[in-house]
């Protein structure tokens, strides 16, 4: 049973529109990656699952309970058990790698912080960065960091909106593998948005290739290689 869903939703910003009547399954459990190029609404949807926008029509889903519909918040973001890496990071500067991943943790008065702060440090090896801030960090360590903050807090769905792009290929590899592990581990629902096919090849269970707020195709791996459909063909292959 899928634990997301989309609805006829439509959503503009001013008069651009960018979903209209959009209907969408994510699958529980599972990496779903949603692919294509940029303005066609990815980062959009995850807006609206996480409650940072509200769809001006239709409603969105999470098992039984409704999160939003027909303009109204019906469950607030801060109570949706959902995390969200931004592109940007968006990282506390002042804060330490400790206090950037607890902040979240703190702000719930949460008991044990220091043991699962600890226990996610461990996961993506970073325990010897502990007292350093982002600054100090490279890229990818400032983005496993990023991470980290979303993931200590036991989100039910982890959104991640183009994490990797501004890695190198080897950081990027390095960083796909992590997420895998982190699905496996920790049995969240990941929602990943790129532009590159082949990041989602590389780690995606389920992708729902998007155009112009339109989906052209959705499957597995294997199925989106064998798309009969032209856009995704062409978009394979640019």
């Amino acid at each position: 049973m899928s634990i997301i869903k989309l609805e006829n939703i439509s959503h503009s910003y001013g008069e651009k529109e960018i979903l209209s009547g959009f209907s969408l399954e994510l699958i529980a459990d599972k990496v779903n990656c949603l692919l294509g190029s940029s303005g066609c609404g990815k980062t959009t949807i995850l807006r609206l699952i996480a409650g940072l926008e509200v769809p001006q029509k239709g409603k969105i889903m999470v098992g039984n309970k409704i999160l939003s519909s027909e303009g109204d918040i019906l469950i607030p973001p801060h109570k949706r058990r959902v995390g969200f890496v931004f592109q940007d990071l968006a990282l506390w500067p002042h804060f330490t790698v400790f206090k950037n991943i607890a902040f979240g943790l703190e702000q719930r008065n949460e008991t044990g912080i220091e043991d699962s702060v600890n226990h996610i440090l461990d996961f993506f090896d970073l325990q010897q960065h502990i007292d350093k801030y982002p600054h100090q960090l490279s890229g990818g360590q400032q983005q496993l960091v990023a991470i980290a903050r979303s993931l200590v807090l036991k989100p039910e769905i982890l959104l991640m909106d183009e994490p990797l792009a501004n890695l190198d290929v080897k950081l990027k590899r390095r960083i796909l593998q992590y997420i895998k592990e982190i699905q496996e581990n920790f049995q969240t629902t990941i929602v990943y948005v790129t532009h590159d096919h082949k990041e989602a090849f590389a780690i995606a269970d389920n992708i729902i290739v998007l155009n112009n707020g339109k989906i052209e195709d959705n499957g597995s791996v294997e199925q989106i290689k064998k798309s009969k459909n032209e856009y995704v063909k062409y978009f394979l292959e640019y």
